[in-house]
């Protein structure tokens, strides 16, 4: 019998995780792999939701958003009785190899299969939020940049039309890369990041204010949610306090995950995917798969949260927003 491997999805969907699997199930038949999916991600491999592909089942989702597999968090998967469950269903249907797409909380869930289940395991990056340590942008990325900057653009008219100030609030969880780049693309006034102290909002009213003076009178002001959706309704109170008040909210939300993945995200996406059953193939295990400085590496899971501090924004990027939004 052939080796086999399974694929999943897993925690919040990212444009670009067809492609992947795309990749994986093409490749892993090509090399002479079976190859399994998992529908609803770890709670998938509980409910033994596991079932066999073939290269037709992947046929003309390279372009769509979201997941054919389907996603699902799963807080049975966080107890030791639910990883059991998982690990006895892996042997029960002969599984050598576990290739699980997703982001920070997929790969806590799979270091913990790793205690139960001595089948290869590799992770390949799929968020939006970039922020794990191992790869220079995650699966997903670059169109959440680019939906979000569609809209910002939108909204842009109706701010200089009225000569209002518009707070858009953008996703990314505590890391703050989607607000930076659509900060810098869309010519936003400010940008307000993830360690932001609300205390701070004297200085960025009088920002404002000092713009105005210079004839400026509407403005974009970038809002990286701070853990969860909806926090810029207190920076726009707070705001409130300052200068003229009025100041108009938008909160993208989960626009930013759908779509159809950019050019960059299908070819990323599709490599990683790829690189991920070699990586198999070589007897690799407890690693992502990512991409840095050009080059494809494998990275210890764990290493993928424990070393996000090397993964710092753009300073360049930091130190030109103020005289950009002169």
């Amino acid at each position: 019998m052939s080796e086999r491997i399974a694929v999943l999805t897993s925690g919040g969907d990212a444009p670009g995780m067809n492609a992947a699997i795309r990749a994986i199930v093409r490749v892993g038949i090509a090399d002479g792999l079976e190859v399994f999916g998992v529908r609803h991600g770890l709670q998938g491999l509980i409910d033994d939701d596991i079932f066999r592909m073939n290269p037709r089942d992947v046929s003309n989702i390279i372009q769509r958003g979201g997941t054919i597999l389907h996603t699902a968090r799963s807080k049975e998967f966080m107890e030791i009785d639910g990883q059991q469950k998982a690990a006895d269903n892996l042997r029960k249907h002969n599984i050598d190899g576990l290739l699980a797409i997703g982001g920070d909380g997929t790969f806590h869930g799979l270091v913990d299969l790793e205690k139960v289940w001595d089948g290869q395991i590799i992770g390949l990056p799929g968020t939006i939020d970039n922020d794990l340590y191992g790869s220079d942008f995650t699966i997903g990325f670059d169109t959440a940049i680019n939906t979000a900057l569609e809209s910002i653009d939108k909204i842009r008219d109706t701010a200089e039309s009225h000569e209002r100030m518009f707070l858009i609030e953008v996703m990314g969880r505590w890391a703050g890369y989607i607000a930076l780049d659509v900060t810098i693309a869309s010519g936003a006034e400010e940008v307000i990041l993830p360690d932001f102290d609300i205390l701070e909002c004297d200085q960025v009213a009088r920002k404002l204010e000092e713009g105005k003076k210079k004839g400026k009178m509407s403005g974009i002001l970038i809002v990286s949610e701070r853990g969860k959706e909806g926090g810029v309704y207190e920076i726009a109170k707070e705001l409130d306090k300052y200068g003229e008040s009025g100041y108009r909210v938008t909160i993208l939300g989960h626009i930013q995950r759908g779509g159809s993945p950019t050019a960059r995200d299908r070819v990323l996406a599709t490599k990683l995917g790829a690189y991920a059953v070699r990586l198999f193939q070589e007897g690799a295990t407890g690693v992502m798969a990512g991409e840095m400085s050009g080059k494809l590496v494998a990275i210890p899971l764990k290493d993928t949260w424990t070393r996000k501090q090397e993964k710092p924004l753009d300073k360049f990027l930091l130190e030109i927003l103020e005289p950009l939004a002169i």
